[in-house]
């Protein structure tokens, strides 16, 4: 599960970076989240150095989808906002990725893609919810081992230990 998890997650950063259209979309849901958001805080969000926001924040303004504004909070700053503009830009590019994934359970049953998209969110809810809690892994292991030991043919494997 680890491996299938890594494996896509790496795919989808990788695609994030090199697409410009995946990377345009990922910048403006996070510049989308919030009515006014700091570059550094965009860079949080996207994993990347500041400076490569400051570029992309620059060709996103030059094409209209995003304004940028000094921070009345803080003089040294600015603000980026999305524009109408930006919005009907993030819809079709989330469109085009929903068409894209579209293709990709293209010959799953309907139960099968909704099964997934229930099992993913209840991942991202674990997720968070250890993110909160702030639990260590080591924590942990004493569930892995009872994962470990529920799978089918494991209970011979753990009965021996």
């Amino acid at each position: 599960m680890v491996v299938a998890l890594f494996t896509l997650t790496a795919g989808l950063e990788r695609a994030r970076r090199q697409r410009r259209d995946a990377g345009a979309l990922s910048l403006l849901q996070v510049i989308a989240g919030r009515d006014g958001i700091r570059p550094s805080e965009i860079a949080g969000a996207q994993l990347v150095h500041p400076s490569l926001v400051t570029r992309q924040v620059r060709e996103l303004e030059d094409a209209g989808y995003v304004q940028v504004a000094g921070d009345p909070a803080d003089g040294r700053s600015w603000l980026v906002s999305l524009t109408p503009a930006g919005r009907a830009e993030m819809a079709r590019l989330q469109q085009v990725g929903l068409d894209r994934f579209a293709l990709f359970v293209a010959g799953w049953e309907a139960g099968e893609v909704r099964e997934l998209a229930a099992l993913l969110e209840k991942l991202r809810t674990s997720i968070a919810a250890v993110g909160e809690r702030g639990q260590h892994p080591a924590a942990r292991r004493g569930r892995r081992r009872e994962l470990a030991a529920s799978r089918p043919g494991a209970r011979g494997r753990a009965s021996r230990g």
